[in-house]
């Protein structure tokens, strides 16, 4: 795995990091390699799988209904109690991994956590861990892999910008780094 762009976070800043997803391999890379304490921020149904979701409510990770938008905004205010003193929430805000390797449409989730607490957004692109393990694979396949880290988007940057305007912005930015056999 290869990791480029680190040298543009700050250590004592917190952020809200938001990724493509294309395998289940990108959660072990951004554990692996974005070198900073996080919570992640997943969909309400993964605290129901056996084993998986006690693990991640013991560690903290922040659980979205994204059905309800009142308790989705519940987990918003808990969010923002654990966001501090550089730790991070990293989301992907497709809200699920991809079939084909392109990047689906963003949900407005992150874009309003990190308005709503006043982070920086820091998008990432993942390439290669669609060749690992696309969705439906049923067995690993070696290729390299790089996480780029882009410059982070400031609260002041997107100061009066619609959501929708900003998380386009965030959306090319991500795009531009994938692949080109898989970019939008």
């Amino acid at each position: 795995v290869k990791v480029e762009g680190k040298e543009n976070l700050d250590k004592n800043q917190s952020y809200v990091f938001a990724s493509n997803h294309t395998s289940l391999y990108d959660i072990f890379v951004i554990f692996g390699f974005i070198g900073r304490p996080f919570k992640w921020v997943m969909k309400q149904e993964i605290r129901d799988i056996p084993f998986v979701g006690w693990a991640c409510k013991a560690a903290g990770f922040i659980f979205i209904n994204r059905k309800a938008m009142k308790q989705a905004l519940h987990s918003m205010e808990e969010a923002k109690k654990t966001l501090s003193n550089g730790v991070s929430v990293v989301i992907f805000p497709e809200g699920t991994r991809t079939y084909t390797g392109q990047m689906g449409e963003f949900k407005r989730g992150a874009f309003m956590l990190a308005n709503e607490i006043g982070l920086p957004i820091v998008p990432m692109t993942i390439n290669g861990c669609f060749d690992v393990f696309p969705r439906t694979a049923k067995s690993v396949s070696r290729s390299k892999i790089t996480l780029t880290i882009h410059k982070p988007i400031t609260a002041e940057e997107r100061q009066g910008k619609p959501t929708k305007v900003f998380m386009k912005d965030v959306f090319d930015i991500i795009n531009a780094g994938v692949e080109e056999k898989y970019r939008k």
